[in-house]
């Protein structure tokens, strides 16, 4: 989706090589960061905010500075709330661990048991 957006939508800041160094690294990180704040994982909250913070907004920053400073100058308030935003929504996609089978399971499960109480 978002490599489709940089062809769609012009912003100065949105290109394809980003897209994927940005999606990789959520991918890598978002869900464990969430598990670090849902299991209160005290001791993992600095490593969580500096793995959130280099994901949503320091490896923009870097590619930009590098690439086209004026880009990252306009665009980087309005990135870092986005960015965000999508992190914690692949977060809460990618934190089930096992296979969509077993989530789908899991689902159908829970909501049988929910029928069968009422």
């Amino acid at each position: 989706m978002l490599i489709l957006g940089s062809f769609y939508y012009y912003a100065p800041d949105w290109d394809i090589p980003i897209s994927f160094i940005m999606a990789i690294l959520a991918y890598l990180t978002a869900p464990w960061s969430l598990r670090v704040i849902i299991e209160r994982q005290w001791r993992r909250w600095l490593a969580m905010l500096l793995a959130t913070w280099f994901t949503v907004d320091g490896c923009y920053a870097i590619y930009w500075s590098l690439k086209d400073p004026v880009a990252l100058e306009m665009m980087r308030s309005a990135n870092f709330p986005a960015s965000l935003t999508l992190y914690g929504m692949c977060g809460i996609l990618w934190l089930y661990r096992g296979s969509l089978w077993q989530l789908f399971s899991d689902v159908k499960n829970q909501l049988e048991l929910l029928r069968s109480r009422k």
